[in-house]
């Protein structure tokens, strides 16, 4: 591999594969303004590169595929701020949805929120047995932002994806197979690189205009913008509220939050 330097999002070049991983190690990976804006630069540059047929997304160390936004980031923030930071992240994501070349996300560890939302904006989904998915952010008076009412539902639909959201328990490697989730059975942890550049290596060898094609196909059966804007509007109202700044000051001072009843 031809290795770039690493940065937030580090890059490396396996003949037609692309791997891009998510480096912030000591916040397993957490998804701050600057990681978005890194992950949006890699992918401007891919798409333009028509060597580049497939696209493996993970994350760095062993412990997360990313633990979601970054808590510090959010805290405090008015919901202008919030409905711009979460306007950038679903651009991000809706850009990684509809670059016209197959992403495979290699997930090891936790994979929550926002981390769980860019799994799902992926293409196909590889796990390892120790991962686990989850949207936990009813927990902390917020609700997931990146897409992810509106992707995990398309995937697994509305019931499964309300229990996800609403209870913030987590989906084991084993019941995200089952719900069809990944594209392969869930695997060893020091086997899910090679199985993650065996899925990358066969879609790259499929016509790109065909793959191209169905991709855009795939995305224009269910049309995602409306439903992503109304999300978005809804996030930034959670991100405001009482409730998360309770929340996210439980979570970070690691006690359990007292939210109050909400007027009706």
């Amino acid at each position: 591999m031809d290795r770039a330097d690493s940065d937030l999002v580090a890059f490396e070049r396996d003949g037609a594969v692309a791997w891009l991983t998510l480096n912030r190690v000591d916040a397993r990976n957490a998804l701050n303004a600057s990681v978005l804006l890194s992950l949006e630069s890699r992918l401007t540059v891919l798409r333009e590169d028509v060597d580049v047929r497939a696209i493996v997304i993970t994350g760095a160390g062993d412990r997360a595929f990313s633990a979601g936004a970054d808590l510090d980031e959010l805290r405090g923030l008015g919901g202008v701020a919030a409905r711009h930071l979460l306007g950038t992240g679903q651009r991000v994501f809706r850009q990684l949805e509809t670059i016209g070349i197959p992403t495979i996300a290699a997930v090891r560890g936790w994979a929550l929120g926002g981390g769980f939302e860019l799994a799902l904006a992926c293409s196909l989904i590889v796990a390892a047995t120790s991962a686990r998915f989850g949207l936990p952010e009813a927990g902390l008076g917020l609700m997931p932002g990146y897409g992810g009412t509106q992707r995990l539902t398309r995937v697994v639909g509305a019931k499964v994806a309300l229990a996800a959201m609403l209870t913030g328990e987590p989906i084991d490697a084993g019941r995200a197979w089952e719900l069809g989730l990944l594209v392969r059975p869930p695997v060893e942890d020091d086997v899910l690189a090679e199985t993650a550049a065996q899925v990358a290596r066969l879609v790259a060898s499929r016509s790109p205009t065909a793959t191209r094609l169905i991709l855009e196909a795939v995305d224009g059966a269910a049309p995602p913008d409306e439903g992503l804007r109304h999300e978005a509007a809804l996030a930034a109202l959670a991100v405001s509220s009482p409730d998360a700044a309770e929340g996210v000051a439980a979570f970070l001072e690691k006690r359990e939050p007292a939210f109050r009843p909400e007027p009706r």
